[in-house]
């Protein structure tokens, strides 16, 4: 499948949001915590999470729909009822779907190696945006996490950043991480690392209200 690399999120045929779906339509026990992987890409990391991890309910979003389309035949095809993708626009989709989603469900968030879009006049579109921060500490459980990696130094202390300035979320590590907490690598980070290439990581914990 030839599917473009680079999407513009800022272009008019992604501005409208997505509304939110059945929650327990599109999985078996919706009851289970959730892990949200935002930029899923072609959604392997997702199918592998699902099956390393029964107990726990997956969503990707993915903003090129034909990949979107072809992770859901693959979990079609495997029988798999905690994984579902969903095509859509996070920085505009991202708040009325955790809105939508049941008070203390979402547990965990994975944003891994997102478009770095390079030119300064092109780094609006990046993924991690305030607005896009401030949706996931409204609806992230209380002690839930937040996982950031990239190879772009530039767009990891960038995510870094942002995600330490917001008063809900401390950082678990000041230094970066040397390993993945997570038990399964995405593609980009077994090349990225097979390269001898530096992965920059961290991951940052919902603070507990008054505490």
């Amino acid at each position: 499948m030839r599917v473009r690399e680079h999407v513009n999120p800022l272009s008019k045929k992604y501005q409208t949001p997505i509304s939110p779906p059945d929650w327990d339509s599109l999985y078996h026990a919706f009851d289970r915590p959730l892990h949200l992987d935002i930029g899923c890409g072609k959604g392997r990391f997702l199918l592998q999470m699902a099956q390393v991890q029964p107990d726990w309910n997956f969503l990707g979003l993915e903003i090129r729909e034909p990949l979107v389309d072809q992770a859901n035949g693959w979990k079609t095809e495997l029988g798999l009822t905690n994984l579902h993708y969903l095509f859509c626009n996070a920085n505009n989709s991202l708040r009325p779907l955790l809105q939508s989603l049941p008070a203390g469900r979402l547990q965990q968030v994975s944003i891994q190696f997102p478009d770095p879009w390079f030119k300064r006049k092109h780094q609006k579109r990046r993924v991690v945006q305030p607005d896009l921060i401030e949706a996931l500490a409204d609806a992230l459980a209380p002690d839930g996490t937040v996982f950031i990696q990239s190879d772009v130094a530039e767009v990891a202390i960038e995510m870094r950043d942002r995600l330490a300035a917001h008063t809900a979320f401390t950082c678990k590590s000041a230094d970066w991480l040397p390993t993945n907490p997570l038990p399964i690598p995405t593609e980009r980070e077994t090349s990225t690392m097979e390269r001898g290439e530096a992965v920059y990581r961290s991951v940052f914990v919902r603070k507990v209200v008054g505490g």
